[in-house]
């Protein structure tokens, strides 16, 4: 009985377990980049390339491994431009019993999934993605009856679940995180290590002229590609990272750079992401190097709780919420996106250098993404459908299940607070302290209000007024509100002013 089983280009595992069983004389393995994937959103050039050139040296390593493997290319004329139709073609062409795949990380992609079985006529088994360390289902179990979800009590579990730094039933050092010691900016004179580059092979550079050619229109730059497209590649890139930066990671994390897009972050999420990495041997790898002395507590914590806490809280998150994530918009936002989020023409150096850096890298790190990027997108009130798509498509470790928890419970609070427990927007005083953005800035950011000023203060201000019926009551926003209650009317006006200005500046798509 010959099976064919479809792998996705975010499950390149030789473990995984639509692959785990196969029968290597009989079924096939069908691998396919298709249009309606790479262009459902204007994915950054620089994710596609990586994507499709990471999916073809799968697709070889599954050859050698004696798999039939039928790999379909973009260009290809059997290519009928999505899965569905892919797999419904392919089966035309051999007669297969059923059709096994694992669990995509999409929600529109699963439901598709569920109805496959009555459009194709043969049996489709979804399997369960076993590569993380919790279920969808866990986490409903766990989140059942709680009034508020919070990721520290998940990820102390997931710590106990999987004897991770723990002594006994206790964390190791007493306490179960070290943020406290991970918000340090950098030294102006502090040289950072090198990231992890590759040439591209013959293959790559196949994939990049295609991409070139075929989506031109989308975001981002080609040049200069850099990312591992083999496991052998992503385990060089952990293995540098625990050897030349997570010793400094814990304190730096939060630090923004002008010039320094890379920091002393991992850069793993891509390899995480598409399953040229597993969780389970990156959280081991940190915390041997940890035991071995190799690197402080409070990196190796921080590190960890990433990956074990973090990412897949943010996984169960997003099934236990889905579809309704995806529409909420607590505070009913509807601002389009400014035109400089695609060309970086903003006179905010702190906003150029992180769109500017993503456009060339399909990469920001995730204070960036949050503090700086989120947050102004929250103070201007952007559309969440239209924020969501752009961190959607310009980030290539960014997809659905990782990018929408993110990004909607996050970043724009637009799902009233089930995932962070206050709105995460600050003033440029924050930016201020943890980047030297400022000092190369348009405004100035010592200046509250008028012409001058960094839109953060004033936007910020703007932000705690409006929403202060709603937000006042919250405690962890309550030293702020105190503070507020202490401004002179006058001053608050003022900054209502210059914000409604901005904002107005912004809906007529003016030089900010």
């Amino acid at each position: 009985m010959a099976a064919l089983i479809l792998v996705l280009g975010d499950q390149l595992t030789e473990s995984l377990s639509a692959i785990r069983n196969a029968n290597k004389g009989e079924d096939l393995i069908l691998m396919a980049e298709v249009q309606e994937e790479a262009t459902y959103v204007k994915h950054h050039k620089k994710k596609i390339a990586f994507l499709f050139s990471a999916m073809r040296h799968f697709a070889a390593h599954l050859s050698a491994l004696d798999h039939n493997v039928n790999y379909i290319k973009l260009n290809d004329e059997s290519n009928q431009g999505s899965l569905l139709e892919q797999v419904k073609y392919t089966l035309t062409q051999r007669s297969y019993d059923k059709v096994i795949c694992t669990m995509p990380g999409e929600h529109r992609l699963l439901k598709s999934m569920q109805q496959w079985e009555n459009v194709l006529g043969v049996p489709v088994t979804i399997l369960p993605d076993t590569r993380f360390l919790s279920t969808p289902e866990e986490f409903s179990e766990w989140a059942e009856g709680k009034k508020q979800l919070r990721m520290e009590f998940f990820y102390r579990e997931m710590r106990r679940k999987h004897n991770v730094l723990m002594d006994g039933r206790n964390p190791i050092g007493g306490k179960w995180n070290y943020d406290a010691e991970n918000r340090e900016s950098m030294p102006a004179t502090h040289q950072v290590p090198s990231h992890s580059v590759f040439k591209p092979d013959d293959i790559t550079n196949e994939v990049l002229t295609l991409v070139e050619n075929e989506f031109s229109d989308h975001f981002g730059e080609l040049d200069n590609f850099y990312f591992a497209v083999t496991r052998e590649q992503a385990l060089s890139v952990l293995e540098t990272f625990l050897d030349e930066r997570l010793e400094n990671f814990g304190k730096f994390q939060d630090a923004m750079v002008e010039g320094k897009p890379w920091m002393y972050h991992s850069h793993i999420a891509f390899y995480l992401n598409c399953g040229l990495l597993l969780p389970k041997e990156v959280i081991g790898a940190a915390e041997r190097a940890y035991h071995a002395g190799q690197v402080p507590l409070n990196s190796a914590e921080g590190f960890i709780r990433q990956i074990l806490g973090w990412r897949e809280y943010v996984r169960g998150f997003y099934w236990h919420f889905m579809p309704n994530l995806k529409t909420d918009n607590y505070f009913d936002n509807k601002r389009s996106l400014p035109t400089f989020y695609w060309n970086a023409q903003t006179n905010m150096n702190c906003m150029r250098q992180c769109i500017k850096e993503t456009q060339q890298n399909a990469y920001a790190h995730h204070i960036q993404r949050l503090m700086v990027l989120g947050n102004f997108s929250l103070l201007t009130e952007l559309s969440p459908e239209e924020v969501q798509a752009w961190y959607l498509l310009v980030y290539a470790d960014a997809y659905e299940w990782v990018e929408l928890p993110n990004v909607a419970g996050m970043i724009l609070y637009s799902d009233g607070g089930n995932l962070a427990s206050k709105p995460y927007v600050a003033s440029g005083s924050y930016i201020n302290k943890m980047s030297n953005y400022c000092k190369n800035c348009g405004y100035q950011v010592s200046k509250k209000t008028g012409p001058k000023a960094c839109p953060f203060n004033y936007l910020y201000w703007h932000f705690i007024d409006k929403h202060k019926e709603t937000l006042s009551n919250n405690p962890r926003m309550a030293m702020i509100y105190k503070t507020y209650g202490r401004m002179k009317s006058e001053n608050i006006d003022a900054m209502k002013e210059s914000a409604l200005i901005f904002l107005t500046k912004l809906e007529n798509n003016e030089e900010v």
